[in-house]
């Protein structure tokens, strides 16, 4: 069961917050692999994922709506014919999503010494006012109402 978060009625319009809020939590708890998220300048963001042991052909990077989805999967080649005594190092696969923000872009990404750094950039919103003219009804408020697409009668409710 899901709680609700934006019951009130002065959060109108925030439904797609509140199920990027449940797809955030529902993301795996796993820890592999480990990553930072650094802010690189004002507008500016950076995912570094610790990727050791995989190659560019290893790694694919989606993005799909606003999610940034991570996948990393290492191709096992055991002809070669290596016996290993211990083997500590992981040659798993993963998935790493991200929710990014509304207008968040996905600039780049770049594997070096074994970090997957991918840069967004997150665009400063331009403020915006608007003035709403209020009208003033005729006789009292029993004139049609202007909508966007037509006329609704008051008294009706009918187009």
């Amino acid at each position: 069961m899901t709680t609700r978060l934006f019951t009130s009625p002065m959060f109108l319009g925030f439904d797609h917050l509140e199920q990027m809020l449940e797809r955030a939590s529902k993301t795996s708890a796993d820890g592999y692999p480990p990553y930072n998220i650094e802010q690189v300048s004002p507008t500016g963001l950076r995912i570094t994922l610790a990727v050791a042991g995989f190659s560019m052909d290893d790694l694919q990077i989606t993005q799909e709506d606003n999610q940034l989805v991570i996948r990393g999967r290492q191709g096992v080649d055991e002809s070669d014919g290596r016996v290993f005594l211990h083997r500590g190092i992981a040659a798993r696969q993963f998935q790493r999503a991200f929710v990014l923000a509304e207008g968040i872009e996905v600039r780049g990404a770049g594997l070096d010494n074994g970090l997957l750094n991918i840069d967004l950039a997150r665009p400063q919103p331009e403020p915006r006012v608007k003035t709403i003219e209020i009208k003033r009804a005729t006789n009292g408020a029993a004139g049609p109402i202007q909508t966007m697409d037509g006329q609704i009668d008051r008294e009706t409710g009918q187009d």
